[in-house]
């Protein structure tokens, strides 16, 4: 554990809170940079950002090694679950799937804001006329309000998922708070053996050619060989849905 923990500031300009989170994300990620991934969470769920730390998870396709991890350290680490309204049923089947095999005890489902709704989306088909728009009201913007009293989340994106992730590290700033990416350098064949050691469940929609899966209007199949997120937006200038970037409108940025 580091000696004296800089706390995360609250105020400030954008900018001031965004280079003490940096300065503290550098220090957190040489601590925990030759740990087992297993160590660092502990170092980093139990000790630096105990109860200020929750596990953001679209239980999708590789979603069960890192809540299984999780759950290794503390089954109570509380999980963020986004539920945009546009979700495959399989999604939510195997949301109650893994919650139940992994014990996990505090998975919070967040749910678009009514109003937003309302104003943003009466008709419900957004997702047609404006994806980042979409993307915004019932993901991002639930999402800020979920972890709005909290220091740090933990993320399950990984360098070898696309281009836009390639230079991933564990650990990064996010304005004045912190990101943890526990699997940012695993390989694709260590994502298999670790499902096939731990006897870990699917998501049912993988086998059907979905490697990453998202709302059901914005997800198509992928070809083989592919980006394992080319089937997320396809056809558009579009690779994230937002909030994986920092201080920034627009999820078509590649980050």
């Amino acid at each position: 554990m580091l000696s004296a923990p800089t706390l995360l500031p609250k105020e400030g300009s954008a900018r001031e809170r965004l280079e003490t989170t940096k300065s503290r994300a550098a220090e957190l990620l040489d601590s925990v940079r030759n740990l087992s991934t297993h160590d660092a969470l502990v170092r980093l769920i139990e000790e630096e950002f105990k109860g200020k730390v929750a596990l953001v998870s679209s239980f999708g396709t590789e979603s069960a090694i890192l809540l299984h991890l999780v759950a290794q350290v503390n089954p109570a680490t509380p999980v963020v679950f986004m539920d945009t309204g546009k979700l495959f049923g399989e999604t939510h089947r195997y949301r109650r799937q893994l919650t139940e095999f992994l014990g996990l005890t505090d998975v919070r489902q967040i749910l678009p804001d009514e109003t937003n709704l309302a104003e943003k989306d009466p008709k419900s088909i957004l997702w047609n006329q404006d994806a980042d728009m979409c993307c915004w009201v019932r993901k991002v913007e639930p999402m800020n309000r979920a972890l709005d009293s909290l220091d740090a989340w933990i993320s399950g994106r990984k360098r070898f998922q696309s281009a836009s992730r390639s230079k991933l590290e564990m650990v990064e700033a996010e304005g004045s708070r912190i990101k943890i990416n526990p699997l940012a350098y695993w390989e694709k064949d260590e994502i298999t053996a670790y499902f096939d050691k731990h006897n870990l469940p699917r998501h049912p929609l993988e086998a059907d050619g979905y490697p990453s899966v998202g709302c059901m209007p914005c997800t198509d199949k992928v070809e083989p060989g592919d980006d394992p997120r080319s089937g997320r937006w396809k056809n558009q200038d579009k690779t994230e849905c937002g909030i994986h970037f920092l201080d920034t409108g627009s999820a078509k940025t590649n980050g």
